[in-house]
């Protein structure tokens, strides 16, 4: 069966989430928007591919930073209201510089930080 991603749901500015997940350790790294195109892309050149909100731009992720993300697979969840992206990530996915952008966590009612920057 032939995927179209017109059959996607998309919200009111035509954008899908997607989770970018490590494909070898599960590591949740980041979540950002995708629209029609940026998921068509994604697909044909196997290069995650965003759609930036502040830039009103594609924006192919590492282009600029070489912290690439290569598609191993993408998913979509039972609503198809929202994308995991399965990735070889090549250094930090956070512009942080830390692996993942999840490195705050809320413990007993207070925020830590639970991961440094990369070296």
């Amino acid at each position: 069966m032939s995927f179209d991603p017109a059959t996607l749901v998309y919200d009111d500015a035509g954008l899908i989430p997607c989770i970018a997940q490590d494909a070898d350790s599960s590591e949740v790294l980041m979540m950002a928007w995708m629209n029609a195109e940026s998921v068509t892309r994604t697909l044909e050149t196997g290069r995650v591919t965003y759609w930036s909100r502040s830039r009103k731009s594609f924006w192919i992720k590492g282009e600029s930073s070489g912290h690439v993300q290569k598609l191993v697979e993408l998913r979509l969840d039972c609503d198809r209201d929202c994308l995991l992206a399965l990735v070889e990530q090549a250094g930090p996915a956070c512009h942080t510089n830390r692996r993942s952008c999840f490195y705050t966590a809320l413990r007993n009612g207070e925020e830590v930080e639970i991961m440094t920057p990369m070296a």
